[in-house]
């Protein structure tokens, strides 16, 4: 079994989308059964893994930042987000009392030290802000995690 770790960026151009799918089913495929996918479901790259784990029979671990994560989706978005918490295997709520970027770093870092490879969809840029993109794979590769980048070319952020 090989547990794949995940974190990306939220906002990513519509022709971006396609391009990452097809980069992270090209990746997945190299992983083999079981698949294990492990992330927190934040909108952007988060969910387009999350979807492909289970596209691929993979079980689907996430990580919630904080109590009231959820409260942190436009309407719009929290269908999606209840859509795959509800098919997770199993989940866990970090023990943060609300939304923050301490928060965000913890559930990065979980994801990471349970882990045997890191996937990241990554234009290679420093994080914005605590927790992001940027920090969990330079957290990953300080602990020796194997980290593979996906930023297909043509890519873009919005």
């Amino acid at each position: 079994m090989t547990i794949v770790g995940f974190t990306g960026h939220q906002s990513l151009s519509a022709p971006t989308v396609g391009l990452v799918v097809s980069a992270l089913r090209a990746e997945l495929a190299e992983v083999g059964e079981p698949l294990v996918g492990i992330c927190s479901l934040a909108v952007g790259a988060d969910q387009l893994f999350a979807r492909e784990v289970l596209r691929c029979r993979g079980s689907l671990r996430v990580v919630v930042p904080s109590a009231g994560y959820r409260t942190t989706f436009a309407d719009d978005d929290r269908p999606e987000y209840d859509r795959l918490l509800a098919r997770a295997q199993q989940h866990r709520v970090l023990a943060y009392p609300t939304p923050s970027e301490e928060a965000y770093l913890a559930a990065g870092h979980a994801i990471v030290d349970s882990s045997d490879v890191l996937l990241a969809v990554w234009d290679g840029a420093p994080a914005a802000g605590l927790g992001g993109t940027g920090d969990i794979v330079a957290y990953a590769r300080a602990r020796g995690i194997e980290t593979r980048v996906v930023w297909p070319v043509g890519a873009g952020r919005v």
